[in-house]
């Protein structure tokens, strides 16, 4: 398990990379198309990852859920093997890392719980949802959670959460699977709110009533509004911080595609959301294994 003593490079934007690759992702499942058709290339971006200094990957499931699947004529033993092979790959990246590195390392898997919006695919996971249910949002994390628990994950990213009650149906969910932990992080409209427009104090406070969350914060949202959140985290718990940001991009849900203009962080910020509790620190979409790379040399200077 993490060491949240110290601060953990966690990897970027795996849909970036894929994309640089040459891949196109504009469909509903997004990264989760690539493993029902090409699996070896997200294993070698997980790789790249490692490479560059990441010492988390996280597996490619953010979309990957039953519900999404369905709805493109994937049945529930298909989606589950799709599932499941989200782990093997970051797996097999791992193992192949340390097979090159000639001292020992630590280096760790989460498994990607993306939120409810996202196999909805109309950009709510930035902005929250009008109409969904606790009942809802259990019916849609409950399965895919216990698929990959059952696959052998241990840690999970709980990721780009916009609604409170959706950490809160996840953080309950993971007490019928006590061998686990997580982190909690959500998408935020501003320094001060989260997606849905609670106060990321209320927020946080929320992620944190469960033993099992071991690190709270925010990914995916534009770098300039990371310190005042963390900042105002760190009022409400003691537990480690979570900072990973993306390229400062809008994310254009019709389009299926970002737009707008890129705001790279830089070692500067990287050691202020340090300095303010995070330990666990890295990018999100838009950020590539160049910039990683550069995220691991600040922190280990």
């Amino acid at each position: 398990m993490l060491n949240l003593d110290q601060v953990t490079v966690l990897d970027g934007g795996l849909a970036t990379e894929l994309e640089a690759r040459g891949h196109d992702l504009s469909g509903r499942l997004w990264s989760a198309r690539m493993l029902c058709d090409e699996p070896t290339e997200i294993e070698d971006v997980h790789l790249a990852f490692y490479r560059a200094g990441a010492q988390v990957a996280i597996t490619s499931s953010y979309q990957a859920s039953f519900d999404g699947f369905a709805r493109e004529g994937i049945d529930g033993t298909g989606a589950a093997m799709l599932m499941r092979r989200s782990l093997e790959l970051a797996e097999r990246a791992r193992a192949r890392r340390l097979a090159e590195l000639s001292v020992g390392a630590e280096l760790h898997v989460a498994a990607s719980i993306g939120p409810y919006g996202a196999a909805r695919a109309d950009g709510s996971e930035y902005r929250g949802y009008d109409g969904v249910t606790r009942d809802d949002l259990v019916s849609f994390h409950a399965p895919r959670l216990a698929e990959l628990v059952d696959a052998g994950a241990e840690l999970f990213a709980v990721e780009t959460l916009p609604a409170v009650e959706e950490a809160v149906v996840v953080r309950d969910l993971l007490a019928a699977h006590p061998q686990v932990r997580a982190w909690i992080s959500f998408s935020c409209r501003d320094g001060a709110t989260i997606s849905d427009g609670t106060a990321i104090e209320d927020a946080v406070a929320e992620a944190v009533a469960s033993p099992q969350v071991i690190a709270v914060g925010v990914n995916c949202l534009e770098p300039s509004l990371v310190e005042e959140l963390l900042a105002r985290a760190a009022r409400i718990t003691a537990r480690p911080l979570v900072a990973y940001p993306n390229d400062g991009r809008i994310w254009d849900a019709g389009a299926r595609s970002w737009s707008g203009a890129s705001a790279a962080f830089g070692p500067d910020s990287v050691l202020r959301w340090r300095d303010l509790g995070a330990r666990l620190i890295g990018g999100c979409c838009g950020v590539g294994p160049a910039a990683i790379e550069r995220i691991a040399a600040t922190l280990a200077s």
